[in-house]
């Protein structure tokens, strides 16, 4: 018998009329399609959570030694969650961060913002099952901004899957969303420069159906990703844009590659001395990241999974080639400035951002 077709829930909407996404929608929809954890004993899981708290706290430590990037606090443990928890953190992050944009009125306002929602759902169900952590630096609460989160149930079943030591696996994880916390509260603009950025590439879309064409493109993605021929969701993103959002978009993506990358170098750079198997797991990770079957390599390409994948690998390659060269505090000049972070040409030739930079 064939899975029953997915109804539009109903449910208050979460933000004021007008917003781009119904987030209700989404959330309830994601909660829907959520794929069941790994079963694991309670007195197990009680220490996996103990256990990566602790090593969250342990994790910054080490990065703030490495990078030289300080916030002047005492670096607080991550919030676990399960699944269920990573989908509702999401929802009220993306809220947050596109709360001040609305779409034009017209009677369609509604259904896009439902169809959105559905669509955003089904995206933060498959992601659910595959985030290890993320930093949100807009999910906390306006006086300390910023979310730190550790997804429990995909740590195990990762860790247990690539068949490395569980607790070096746990701090190599936060050793990278440690890096993303630091890098967005010891650079005091960044965090404003970002959320700009975003709001700006909403508010110069001119057709509020945009989410519409997106969904239209999407049996085409599928039957190239069928032949091998995946279009970038990033590809067919800039399609729809005008100049000026295509200007923001690129601002976007090259910040987003350069804080991917820098953590990733840093995950990897901190070394054998506090991850001793950090090779062997960077080795096989890296293989998990590329597999996967049919219906997953679809997915990743239609929701711009592999182009993120990507994003990795381009920015810590602009990462360790400055390092390289200049050394840490040389690279730190990244975050002088909105002036000084490097832009998309330049991390694919960071011998072109370093003349610019540090001549």
């Amino acid at each position: 018998m064939g899975q029953p077709a997915l109804d539009i829930p109903q449910a208050p909407r979460i933000g004021p009329p007008g917003a781009p996404v119904d987030w209700a929608v989404a959330a309830i929809t994601a909660q829907r399609l959520l794929p069941a954890g790994p079963a694991v004993p309670p007195e197990q899981a009680a220490a996996t959570v103990r256990q990566l708290r602790a090593l969250s706290v342990t994790a910054e430590r080490h990065v703030r030694e490495l990078t030289g990037l300080d916030d002047g606090k005492e670096p607080p443990s991550a919030e676990i969650v399960d699944r269920p928890g990573w989908v509702e953190a999401a929802t009220e992050g993306l809220s947050r961060l596109l709360a001040d944009y609305r779409m034009p009125d017209g009677r369609g306002r509604r259904m896009l913002a439902t169809t959105a929602g559905v669509q955003v759902g089904v995206a933060l169900a498959f992601l659910a099952s595959r985030v290890l952590g993320q930093y949100d630096p807009f999910g906390g609460p306006s006086e300390d901004p910023g979310r730190l989160l550790l997804v429990a149930p995909n740590i195990v079943t990762v860790g247990q899957m690539l068949d490395v030591p569980a607790d070096e696996f746990q701090m190599w994880v936060c050793l990278h969303e440690a890096t993303h916390r630091l890098q967005f509260n010891a650079v005091p603009w960044l965090r404003d420069y970002f959320a700009t950025q975003v709001r700006s590439f909403m508010a110069a879309t001119e057709d509020p159906d945009t989410v519409a064409k997106m969904i239209g493109r999407l049996p085409a993605a599928l039957r190239g990703a069928r032949r091998g021929e995946a279009q970038d969701a990033l590809g067919m993103l800039t399609l729809l844009q005008n100049p000026e959002q295509r200007a923001t978009l690129d601002r976007i993506i090259a910040l987003a590659t350069l804080l991917e990358g820098h953590a990733d170098h840093v995950m990897d750079a901190v070394g054998p001395a506090v991850v001793p198997s950090v090779r062997l797991i960077r080795q096989r990770f890296t293989a998990r990241r590329q597999g996967g079957s049919l219906a997953e390599r679809v997915l990743r390409a239609v929701l711009g999974i592999d182009a993120k994948l990507r994003q990795y690998a381009e920015g810590a390659a602009f990462t360790r080639y400055v390092v390289d060269v200049v050394g840490m505090a040389g690279f730190n000049a990244v975050w002088t400035s909105p002036e000084t972070l490097p832009t998309r040409p330049e991390i694919a030739d960071p011998a072109a951002w370093l003349y610019r930079i540090i001549p």
